[in-house]
């Protein structure tokens, strides 16, 4: 759905109104604007696809996952606590894309703690995780590799649909809120086993052949 600007004229009223409106959901007003209009013609934009997904995904993961506030209609995150001395907190921060299809949205995992020995360990998951995804996945990807980014703290890695046809909202939610689901049901399995780094490492690979083997729609 392409963009394009316009000249409307609107009363001054109107628009102090448009601007309290779209400071509290967090989005500009051209863009509160344009979703205005579209339910008034009932039109589906792709921030109210977004927003219904977001919602889905939230409805899938378990009381776990808690919801922070969304930062912008393209963006959603949830937090878990990580067993651990230093009790950090993981993040899992969705943005999704417009298109819907091909690329359609990217997942950054980050940890908030200033503890050397946690960044470590949690890097070292990062790393072991990034080579599962390369083995299984690779051959989707042209020269074996699976595109992803590992920082100090922080793992980053894209959806990308399999197959030509555009998915359904639901079929979007559903891959996003299982592989979050996946991902930290490995990291937690991973520190649980922190006293037998091979077995970490066997659990962690156990849990993703099995995520595999239901069946993706979104990889």
């Amino acid at each position: 759905m392409g963009k394009s600007v316009y000249s409307i004229v609107l009363s001054d009223d109107v628009v102090h109104e448009i601007d309290n409106m779209a400071y509290r959901m967090g989005t500009s007003r051209s863009n509160l604007i344009n979703q205005i209009l579209a339910e008034r013609v009932s039109l589906v934009t792709p921030e109210m696809r977004m927003r219904d997904i977001f919602s889905l995904v939230e409805q899938a993961l378990d009381s776990h996952f808690l919801p922070t506030p969304q930062s912008s209609d393209s963006v959603m995150a949830v937090k878990t606590p990580l067993r651990f001395k230093y009790k950090p907190t993981v993040k899992y921060s969705v943005e999704l894309f417009r298109s819907f299809s091909g690329c359609v949205g990217r997942l950054k995992v980050t940890l908030r703690t200033q503890s050397d020995e946690l960044i470590r360990l949690t890097d070292n998951f990062f790393e072991v995780w990034s080579r599962l995804e390369k083995r299984y996945l690779g051959s989707f990807f042209e020269g074996g590799g699976f595109p992803n980014e590992i920082t100090p703290k922080s793992y980053t890695r894209c959806f990308y649909e399999v197959g030509n046809g555009e998915l359904s909202d639901e079929g979007i939610a559903r891959a996003i809120s299982e592989y979050i689901s996946i991902f930290d049901k490995a990291l937690a399995k991973y520190f649980d086993s922190l006293s037998d780094r091979q077995a970490a490492n066997e659990a962690c690979e156990q849990i993703y052949k099995g995520y595999l083997q239901k069946g993706v729609t979104v990889i």
